[in-house]
């Protein structure tokens, strides 16, 4: 079925883990934090966080400060190019890298091209990142930019392009244990731990001295592949050296003993892991240790660890939605993950839709329609505006419940409230023209139809559904076929078994079979 245009996306937890990883930016306010937190004091970098939306330009606002009379030197700029990027706004990132340059007139570095390089993939693709990296003047295609775009190419993929590179990286002596950890990421992610394994001891061979990555990279090769013996020859070979040890290369190793049926060995990693977690900045790796734990079934580390985050580190929204997920998801526990709610309600004063959301969507998922009901119809009491998600979740659970009408009547509200880039549920939109097509109500799906063209591209599909209803209602269809011929729409097998003037009934839609 292809009503909508695919979009592309991770697991829930991995988005989370990284949006725990990465931002401290709430959809609609400048930072997620309690309502017990000092206010932000006036800097460009504090500025630059409040632009929450990546749609939205950043240039105004570095002029502004300009404007202001402020000094705004290269250091400032990089700085903050780098945290953005942390944070994934590539967008923003590369806006400021520009202005660095072509407003304030700084020379860049071989660093400040890696990171412009990196930054091109990420907001306009690969192609574009090569031509920049070829366009780069000789002085500047130094080690740093070719060890930007190898990565480009290790998380694309592109492992022709990526084996290329590297052989060039030799020949021009640019290899350093940066370039191999790249390359030995690049076969982890391919599902190629012999290669992994390799390459690291080509490094070796040349006498390049594996870094930190490197062994990280290693150990996720024996993790994935749930070689014990692997990881506790890594260990052995590592205890003595501290600057190679970390939370992170623990952390993976439980995954490996969870992988191989060893829980109670994932367990022993798990601890010595939390041991190695860096004061105020454990938000990523306790997410880490909580899913782990989630996946060994273990409820009661969990709480443990869910306690010693909240002990040690400032709470966060995506931090309770990783929590909240993980009883969800993981452990069935709906009860458990209401309790966290009300906990996380009583702790922040900007009141995150995103959060209320895991559960409305595991209520209607189950069939308890009344309580994700009386979740949204509290929020809205208390003067809170449910996302066009919110809506969306609700309307799956009514047509699961067989409450059409009611779930006609949130699809509409979801593709009302939703904004530009937001993708509805392609089964909402077509269970709503179903609907539509029983009561032969042409007005109902045509204004259905135009909400959801605000939002996605039409697709073929769509316009089937629409002559279906057009002929059950009797309605001419010159207009509507006009209309398909200019939004690019082309008459598939189902079109044309349609105008063949078979009844309704008689067209079987493949999405139906699915």
């Amino acid at each position: 079925m292809e009503l909508l245009r695919p979009r592309n996306g991770g697991p829930l937890l991995l988005r989370l883990l990284r949006s725990i990883a990465t931002t401290r930016v709430s959809l609609s306010t400048a930072t997620e934090v309690s309502s017990r937190a000092p206010p932000l004091h006036d800097s460009l970098y504090n500025r630059v966080v409040m632009v929450a939306n990546p749609r939205l330009p950043i240039v105004p606002v570095l002029e502004r400060w300009v404007e202001e009379g402020n000094a705004v030197g290269k250091g400032d700029l990089q700085s903050i190019v780098k945290k953005m990027k942390t944070m994934r706004r590539y967008s923003h990132a590369l806006e400021i890298s520009m202005w660095m340059s072509d407003r304030r007139y700084f020379p860049i570095s071989p660093g400040d091209a890696a990171y412009r390089l990196e930054l091109i993939s990420k907001v306009h693709g690969l192609e574009n990142a090569e031509t920049y990296f070829n366009n780069l003047p000789q002085q500047l295609k130094v080690y740093q930019p070719y060890g930007a775009l190898l990565r480009c190419y290790a998380e694309e993929k592109a492992v022709e392009k990526a084996e290329a590179l590297f052989e060039r990286m030799k020949e021009l002596n640019m290899v350093t244990s940066y370039a191999y950890s790249a390359l030995m990421k690049l076969y982890c992610n391919m599902g190629q731990p012999d290669k992994v394994h390799s390459i690291f001891q080509s490094m070796e061979e040349k006498g390049v001295i594996p870094d930190v990555f490197s062994y990280d990279i290693l150990i996720e090769a024996y993790a994935s592949a749930a070689d014990i013996q692997g990881i506790e020859n890594m260990f052995e070979r590592i205890k003595n050296q501290k600057n190679l040890v970390n939370w992170h290369i623990y952390a993976v190793a439980a995954t490996g003993f969870i992988n191989a049926g060893l829980p109670d060995k994932a367990l022993v990693a798990l601890r010595e892991s939390e041991k190695l977690i860096p004061k105020n900045k454990g938000q990523v790796a306790f997410g880490y240790l909580l899913s782990v734990c989630a996946d060994i079934g273990n409820k009661n580390e969990l709480y443990r660890i869910w306690n010693t985050y909240k002990l040690r580190e400032r709470a966060s929204n995506s931090m309770y939605m990783c929590m909240i997920s993980l009883l969800l998801k993981k452990m069935d526990d709906i009860e458990a993950a209401e309790t966290i709610l009300k906990e996380w309600e009583s702790k922040f004063s900007f009141y995150d839709f995103r959060v209320p959301n895991l559960l409305i969507g595991a209520y209607c998922a189950k069939g308890l329609l009344g309580k994700a009901e009386a979740l949204v119809s509290e929020a809205v009491e208390n003067g809170k505006t449910p996302f066009a998600n919110t809506w969306d979740r609700m309307a799956s659970g009514y047509f699961k419940d067989g409450q059409i009408s009611k779930g006609v009547e949130m699809t509409k509200r979801a593709l009302v409230a939703g904004q530009i880039g937001w993708k509805p549920n392609p089964r909402n939109a077509i269970e709503s023209l179903n609907h539509f097509l029983e009561q032969q109500d042409v007005e109902a799906a045509e204004e259905l139809v135009r909400l959801l063209k605000r939002l996605v591209p039409l697709t073929t599909d769509v316009y089937n559904y629409l002559l279906r209803i057009y002929l059950s209602a009797g309605k001419p269809l010159s207009d509507l076929l006009e209309r398909m011929r200019n939004d690019g729409i082309e008459e598939d097998e189902q079109t044309a078994r349609i105008l063949e003037g078979k009844s309704s009934t008689d067209v079987e839609f493949e999405e139906n079979k699915s």
